[in-house]
């Protein structure tokens, strides 16, 4: 049988309630970096050769998923949208066939549709291919590579 003293009894509580303390600090922190992923901030990393010179293939690329609106994650559209792509700006996007994309946009519509075009020509599947790319279909807008 183990004798514990008072001063072990004391101290028990107060370790449980730090250990208690850190595990709802790292919880938290779990939930905003989820919170952040999936409504404002996105990495990716390119494959493919269509935005030669610009992004090479394994470029890693920082995404404002919030740039054109507030998109419902998993739902495909716009809650709230306060802007429209740019000429020129660099999009994430999904593309009829349902695969991601990166593209230069072109020139946009007044109904948000924009036509995008990959940077390397001789072996980009863009609008050329597949048409105008509605605003709905937009992950964001990329705002860094490396």
């Amino acid at each position: 049988m183990e004798v514990k003293s008072k001063k072990d009894r004391v101290q028990k509580p107060d370790r449980v309630i730090r250990q208690n303390g850190v595990f709802r600090a790292v919880i938290l922190a779990l939930v905003l970096a989820l919170v952040i992923k999936l409504l404002f901030i996105d990495l990716m990393i390119t494959q493919g050769r269509s935005m030669l010179p610009t992004l090479k293939p394994g470029s890693l690329l920082v995404v404002n998923k919030a740039a054109f609106g507030f998109r419902v994650p998993g739902l495909g559209f716009y809650l709230f949208h306060w802007s429209n792509p740019r000429p020129g700006d660099i999009l994430v996007f999904y593309t009829p066939l349902g695969e991601r994309a990166v593209k230069r946009c072109q020139s946009v519509n007044e109904d948000g549709a924009f036509f995008v075009r990959g940077d390397n020509d001789l072996e980009s599947f863009d609008s050329r291919s597949y048409g105008l790319v509605p605003l709905d279909h937009i992950l964001g807008k990329v705002v860094a590579h490396k």
